[in-house]
């Protein structure tokens, strides 16, 4: 991780690759870090540096082909790529995957991603791999918006309050939804998630199979990569209070910067 640091330090600066700007916005209403996107190909510089800003950079891979993402990653010394992905999660070679990342293969829910998550994490050889879950906070699903989080919780029953209906106590178990949502504390007050990393996103960008596998990829190096995310309840808290607009479109755009991805 330290070699791509020092490459993209360098790098970036010359070769960023520009949106082109007659192309519409993947989702209407969204900000300038949306515009261009569904026709954004990222140079192996850029797909770099969306490693290093972990799951937040997923929209921004869509347009790129699964193997150039892969050659991308290899080329930046990713810890585990998108090919390592392809065959631990879903137990295919991904040269006979076509450009779209398509097998067939989409989940539906954070209990099914984190099965997955798991899966590539055992066999990369993480310890203790079945602690760490995905999560999602779906209370601006009708707006088209999500937020996602890597969490660290070494447990399969939680005792914790309902972050929704003040003073409900709620007992939640591995195979129930709101399982896979991050809780800071439990009833007793002890600390529980830790949060590795988090994105706010269009919901339309983690639900094809080739955002979904690039989500599970920056996930697991974030893992690998002992990436901590201590921001994320403050950003929580605001979500659920009703700027989960402001806030996607605030990540979109500093990833989007960080990236070298040229503004419209």
């Amino acid at each position: 991780m330290r070699k791509l640091i020092c490459c993209l330090s360098f790098s970036l600066l010359t070769a960023c690759a520009p949106m082109r700007s007659d192309q519409p916005s993947v989702a209407r209403g969204f900000s300038s870090a949306l515009l261009g996107l569904a026709h954004l190909v990222l140079s192996p510089f850029q797909i770099a540096a969306g490693l290093l800003e972990g799951i937040a950079s997923v929209p921004y891979y869509l347009s790129t082909s699964v193997h150039d993402i892969n050659s991308g990653m290899i080329k930046a010394s990713a810890r585990l790529t998108l090919e390592d992905t392809y065959e631990s999660a879903y137990g295919t070679s991904l040269q006979k995957v076509a450009a779209n990342g398509e097998t067939g293969v989409v989940f539906q829910r954070m209990k099914n991603a984190t099965t997955y998550f798991q899966k590539i994490l055992q066999q990369y050889g993480v310890p203790n791999s079945q602690a760490y879950i995905l999560t999602s906070v779906d209370t601006a699903n009708d707006q088209g918006y999500t937020l996602l989080a890597v969490v660290y919780r070494p447990m399969t029953s939680i005792q914790v309050m309902d972050k929704y209906h003040p003073n409900a106590v709620l007992n939640l178990q591995n195979n129930e939804r709101l399982f896979y949502e991050p809780y800071r504390v439990n009833t007793g007050g002890k600390a529980l998630d830790t949060v590795i990393d988090w994105a706010a996103v269009p919901r339309d960008s983690v639900q094809t199979q080739k955002g979904q596998a690039v989500l599970l990829t920056l996930a697991a190096n974030a893992v690998i990569n002992e990436k901590r995310s201590a921001d994320y309840w403050a950003i929580e808290q605001r979500w659920i209070a009703g700027e989960a607009r402001q806030i996607t479109e605030q990540r979109l755009a500093n990833v989007q910067q960080r990236m070298g991805i040229a503004k419209q």
